[in-house]
């Protein structure tokens, strides 16, 4: 039987490698964001489905990754 203790660190692992692949679709589009970047794309380098890449990635950062690359192309077109 499993103790809980290990359930809820199996759970907190997962929950890290999740946010883990998020910060490198994030620096990704901070990367790359002057060239044409669309989901699907993204979802393919993290190796996640389009939907599911969508789903997190608004949950982790309060924005759709269109949203996000959006505003970043506002702001560093502000400063240029």
């Amino acid at each position: 039987m499993c103790q809980p203790a290990w359930a809820a660190a199996r759970t907190e692992a997962v929950r890290l490698q999740a946010l883990r692949t998020l910060r490198r679709v994030r620096d990704r589009i901070d990367r790359e964001y002057t060239r044409p970047l669309d989901v699907p794309a993204l979802a393919r380098t993290a190796g996640l489905p389009a939907g599911t890449l969508h789903r997190t990635f608004t949950q982790a950062y309060g924005m759709t990754p269109h949203a996000f690359v959006t505003t970043l192309r506002t702001a560093r077109g502000r400063t240029a």
